[in-house]
């Protein structure tokens, strides 16, 4: 755009405008350009997001998406992308390691955990922190 500013016309000073606007940006902030599959605007990014919603409501029946969405959420998220580019055997799903399988469980009970507790807190403050109290001694 640069090379070409002398052809502008009319819209010169808007080129210079954005030019010296996007020597500003960080070198990797538009990587999604480089990277084939790679949602481009926060839209795309959301219809991805609407499509885990989607399949969920579809598959269970019911007018929302479950509320496990929000803990395995990133799982299904992957899961849903993933079979969208490929189609997966069972010999591709049966090298997975076990011991990232393990791992990505207990990251999940973790955050599951985290739910219940702050479900806890929010339903009754001082007998949630009462029996932390009581854990401690």
């Amino acid at each position: 755009m640069s090379a070409r500013q002398t052809s502008a016309g009319s819209l010169l000073e808007g080129v210079i405008h954005f030019l010296k606007v996007t020597a500003s940006y960080w070198s990797g902030l538009f990587y999604c350009y480089w990277v084939p599959g790679l949602p481009r605007t926060n839209n795309d990014l959301e219809h991805i997001f609407g499509t885990v919603r989607h399949h969920h409501r579809r598959c269970t029946g019911r007018k929302v998406a479950p509320s496990s969405l929000v803990l395995r959420g990133s799982v299904q998220l992957i899961a849903c992308v993933a079979t969208q580019l490929k189609t997966w055997c069972e010999q591709q799903l049966a090298a997975v390691s076990v011991a990232d399988w393990r791992l990505l469980r207990s990251q999940l009970e973790q955050h599951r955990i985290n739910r219940v507790e702050q479900l806890r807190f929010r339903r009754s403050p001082a007998d949630y922190l009462a029996s932390l109290e009581s854990q401690l001694l």
